[in-house]
């Protein structure tokens, strides 16, 4: 159960891009994940099941997403979409598209945020869609060259201006990506969390851990994660637990205890408000398409 896809794609280490555009009647490649970046759009779609990480949901006609994460896994599955003109435009690229040190220019400083972000795959709202829709379509019409690498650019540009607007897909333990606050405070309580999410946790020992009262830092914490800590170490749990369900064949209640929950019942019901799927089908959506390629 622990091997994944991993996609050997047609980049060469000599091309910057890689773009493929595909007028379709169905979806069948598996799950999957690859060492390059990837910014795929899918147009007339609508019904088709999206897998990302440990996010599953159904898009709509239009749906754009970054993906960075080398490990992520992710496909489009066929699902319900019953539309047999669906467009799908694919461009990989690597990270050394950047080199050296460019991300770290002031004028990048928006896209090396978007690249960090969409480690977990973030999806765009239709705004930003139709904002870079024409520049899609044509580097996936034109001839290929230094002009696309040029529009390429404009796109990823257009999109880092809706990196606040633009929706993480896969939770950050599932995506394993490290903490990212520029608090110290924060990435301490993290950390122990992190180190200690199978345990009991309580808001008094994470409060007394970074000096504060348990008042003042559970208003601190909300203020930094967006979350409260109950909220943030069941969505850590959940994210453990996901892996676990398509990397090893433990049962379901075997995979609730040994990341932190003591309750069944209470780790399904939370399992499913978190993902959308009970952890049954959600171990279901991933094996059923889940071969070696």
């Amino acid at each position: 159960m622990s091997s994944i896809l991993r996609e050997i794609t047609p980049l060469s280490p000599k091309d910057c891009l890689y773009i493929a555009d595909r007028v379709k009647s169905e979806f069948t490649y598996p799950i999957h994940c690859h060492d390059e970046y990837e910014l795929n759009f899918v147009k007339n779609a609508k019904g088709v099941k999206r897998i990302v990480g440990d996010s599953i949901e159904i898009i709509g006609e239009y749906d754009l997403v970054l993906i960075t994460g080398k490990d992520l896994e992710h496909a489009w599955l066929q699902n319900n979409c019953s539309f047999t003109n669906v467009r799908e435009i694919t461009i990989q690229f690597s990270s050394d598209l950047f080199f050296n040190n460019f991300l770290d220019k002031n004028q990048f400083n928006s896209i090396k945020n978007m690249l960090e972000k969409a480690q977990k795959g973030v999806s765009y709202p239709l705004e930003a869609i139709m904002k870079v829709y024409h520049l899609l379509d044509t580097i996936a019409h034109g001839e290929q060259g230094f002009l696309t690498v040029l529009k390429f650019l404009t796109i990823l540009h257009e999109l880092s201006y809706f990196t606040d607007e633009a929706s993480s897909l896969s939770s950050t333990s599932f995506a394993k990506i490290a903490n990212d606050s520029n608090s110290r405070r924060i990435k301490k309580v993290q950390q122990y969390i992190y180190e200690n999410y199978k345990a009991d946790i309580r808001l008094n020992q994470m409060a007394d851990l970074i000096g504060m009262s348990p008042v003042a830092f559970s208003r601190f914490f909300k203020l930094r994660t967006g979350q409260s800590l109950t909220d943030y170490i069941i969505d850590m749990r959940l994210g453990y637990a996901t892996r676990m369900l398509i990397e090893s064949r433990m049962t379901i209640a075997e995979i609730c205890y040994e990341c932190g929950f003591n309750n069944v019942s209470n780790f399904n019901r939370l399992f499913k408000k978190g993902k959308k799927y009970s952890p049954s089908e959600f171990r279901d959506n991933y094996l059923k398409k889940k071969i070696l390629v």
